[in-house]
């Protein structure tokens, strides 16, 4: 990662975040992965402070976000959560996080953790392995499971949305993931996902908008289009997700529930 925009704004932000003594910072999804595209992808980052995180940090942070948003471009697109060493290893835990331009609490998943665990870039401080427990592969297998059986789901049936972009992107992309996650036990990236999903039996016209959205100069849809991709999309998700529900369910059952989870980028 070179992009002289992605570095201004990260060294930015760690030059902000070093007021509160960070212990850590850690990148995962694209920035780590080695498919990130500037201006497209999500910067997603973990920021572990010390002990406690009351209720003024996180008024601090909010603001230290908010400015950061007024100043560089790509701020919108910095996504981070708020991890503490007494708390890091909670995986139901939820955590202050900044995303979408907006403060909220979710959790750290354990596809993130394991992602953070196997190719997390350290930005600052320790590495994850000093504070994060590492995931057991049948929690990382449940957790995918659920997020597809109840999140993604429910989430087809929402016809709306699948007029858009970004459902379309991460809809499809993230069943990809799970798929190769479920079946392989491995971690991949987006660019790897769009090339498996004709394999999986997803519309050809479909996976060519996806990619040349993410790496080329696509035109906004027309609405007949976004029309025509959201029943294409939907006809291939609501299938395939339930048959591979079905196939993995049975052998991920006796692990705790973690919530949430279906934003990952």
């Amino acid at each position: 990662m070179t992009d002289e925009a992605t570095v201004r704004l990260l060294d930015r932000f760690l030059a902000d975040l070093r007021a509160f003594d960070p212990v850590a910072l850690w990148a995962h999804g694209s920035l780590a992965g080695g498919d990130y595209q500037e201006r497209r992808s999500d910067l997603d980052l973990v920021a572990v402070l010390d002990d406690p995180v009351r209720f003024g940090t996180v008024r601090e942070l909010i603001r230290l976000h908010r400015r950061l948003c007024a100043d560089e471009p790509l701020a919108g697109k910095l996504h981070c959560s708020y991890l503490t060493p007494g708390t890091a290893a909670g995986a139901e835990r939820s955590y202050i996080t900044w995303a979408h331009n907006g403060p909220m609490y979710r959790p750290v998943t354990p596809v993130t953790r394991r992602e953070l665990h196997a190719f997390g870039r350290v930005l600052h401080g320790v590495p994850p392995a000093d504070l994060l427990p590492p995931v057991p592969e049948g929690e990382l297998r449940a957790f995918v499971v659920r997020d597809q059986k109840e999140y993604w789901r429910p989430t087809v049936d929402r016809a709306r949305l699948w007029t858009r972009d970004v459902w379309v992107d991460l809809g499809t992309v993230t069943f990809a993931r799970a798929t190769v996650t479920l079946r392989d036990g491995r971690l991949i990236s987006k660019g790897e996902a769009l090339g498996l999903l004709p394999g999986l039996g997803a519309p050809a016209e479909v996976v060519d908008d996806i990619g040349r959205r993410r790496y080329g100069d696509a035109a906004p849809p027309t609405r007949a289009w976004a029309r025509r991709r959201a029943e294409l999309t939907r006809d291939f998700l609501g299938p395939a997700i339930d048959g591979l529900v079905t196939r993995y369910e049975g052998s991920t059952s006796g692990w705790r529930k973690v919530r949430g989870g279906a934003t990952r980028a």
